[in-house]
């Protein structure tokens, strides 16, 4: 019996460990973010991922409030990428406090005027492959 429940754990792990994967993209938009995360924001554990292509700029919508202050970090797994992130406003400003780009990874700044929806927008500028697996993560204060 022992014996039996010993196999079915073992194969459990197993079948865990099968379906893991590290996202290369969301662990550099994680080292981007190691500067603002030692300055104190809490940096939240749900982040958007998917793929984009080359020059195809992409946006995500989400919710600001006005009193905060909140950083974005997008990563690339691709480390021939050079990437960018802005943010606008809910009028569709730019809003960027400030803003800086070092090849797969890239962040942007805000302080919100007001509460509302703020539009990030980012893209893959430049790239050696077709399809580039992104993350955008952020964090506030």
């Amino acid at each position: 019996m022992k014996n039996i429940l010993l196999l079915a754990v073992l194969t459990i792990f197993a079948t865990s460990a099968a379906h893991a994967y590290v996202d290369d993209a969301h662990s550099r938009a994680m080292e981007a973010a190691t500067p603002q995360a030692k300055q104190g924001f809490l940096v939240r554990q749900e982040y958007w991922a998917g793929t984009l292509v080359t020059k195809q700029p992409s946006v995500v919508k989400h919710q600001l409030f006005k009193g905060n202050t909140y950083w974005f970090w997008l990563g690339s797994d691709e480390d021939s990428a050079q990437v960018t992130v802005h943010i606008y406003d809910p009028k569709g400003n730019l809003a960027d406090a400030e803003a800086w780009q070092k090849g797969n990874k890239a962040a942007v700044k805000v302080v919100p005027k007001v509460t509302g929806t703020y539009y990030i927008s980012f893209s893959i500028d430049q790239s050696k492959a077709k399809k580039n697996r992104w993350a955008l993560a952020y964090g506030y204060k």
